[in-house]
């Protein structure tokens, strides 16, 4: 066998992180210290809700997330750059962690994500909304 296991690179990547809790996230995004950027897929999303629109969630699937971040790529965002803090959010805080892992490997340095993911965010009963499938 050889090369390394999804556990081991999950755990690397996490080794990396200051990873942070649904309600911590929430109070960076609400403040405007973060932007929150949800990889999950429109059909997950529909199916399972998402981040209520107030709080300007960011949605950019996990497939061109580097893209939209790179500052130096002519897809990336408007007002990507380096110094923003970026909180990703997938399901359950498994795929975000190598998103937001993968984000630092670009120079995003202030990138992490939300322990948990959307699956904590509705839990702890923070602000979200239904989509229609």
């Amino acid at each position: 066998m050889s090369g390394k296991g999804i556990d081991d690179l999950l755990e690397e990547a996490r080794s990396r992180l200051d990873r942070v809790s649904a309600r911590d996230a929430w109070r960076e995004v609400r403040s405007g210290a973060a932007w929150l950027v949800d990889t999950r897929p429109a059909a997950q999303r529909a199916e399972e809700g998402e981040v209520a629109p107030e709080l300007n969630p960011i949605h950019v699937e996990r497939n061109v997330l580097e893209w939209r971040f790179d500052p130096r790529q002519e897809a990336s965002l408007p007002g990507a750059s380096y110094d923003l803090r970026v909180i990703v959010l997938c399901q359950e805080g498994y795929s975000s962690s190598l998103a937001a892992d993968a984000l630092r490997s670009i120079g995003i340095e202030r990138a992490t994500d939300v322990i948990g993911g959307f699956a904590a965010w509705r839990g702890e009963g923070l602000p979200v909304a239904r989509t229609v499938a």
